[in-house]
């Protein structure tokens, strides 16, 4: 994996671990036309996903260990037959607050079944704090299938713009 810009890849461990904004993948669709959507993501080991007990926190602090951006989604969203004809995607995840700062990159897209749901309750636990809500009822609930998409990085760059928007107060905006 390659990795540039601001951050060494432990920064850029620590930002995609800490961060509670959805990330924003690119592909494109079977027509060649660009497409974009915006999913709660986890930076985690997804080949670790099935194991009983299993938590997104899980090797975080080896710095050698190959983590992914792991997703949840329906069985049936349009997304997953993009995926299927063209496994390579963009995405990015960045604050939507100054100073401005995140990471972007480029890898492939893999589609696997969340039988169990592990990774969508891991999902809601990190952008919720829980499950007990409406939102979790109809996901979870036994009529739905659940898959996840994992995206293995090939290349991650990081960028930080806190140094030259550090005289921007907030509430300027």
């Amino acid at each position: 994996m390659h990795v540039s810009g601001a951050w060494s890849r432990p920064g850029i461990d620590e930002f995609l671990t800490a961060a509670r904004v959805p990330v924003r993948l690119g592909c494109r669709t079977p027509g060649g036309t660009p497409w974009m959507l915006s999913l709660w993501y986890v930076w985690a080991d997804g080949d670790a996903v099935d194991d009983e007990g299993w938590s997104p926190a899980e090797g975080l602090d080896d710095a050698d260990a190959a983590r992914e951006i792991l997703c949840a989604t329906s069985a049936d969203a349009d997304v997953l037959d993009f995926l299927r004809h063209e496994p390579e995607v963009s995405f990015e995840v960045s604050t939507n607050d100054y100073p401005y700062r995140g990471v972007r990159g480029r890898g492939t897209a893999s589609i696997e079944p969340d039988t169990e749901k592990r990774l969508l309750r891991a999902l809601f636990e990190r952008y919720l704090g829980g499950t007990d809500n409406e939102l979790g009822n109809r996901l979870l609930g036994p009529g739905r299938e659940e898959v996840r998409i994992r995206v293995s990085p090939e290349r991650l760059h990081s960028w930080d713009f806190s140094e030259r928007m550090a005289d921007v107060a907030l509430d300027e905006r």
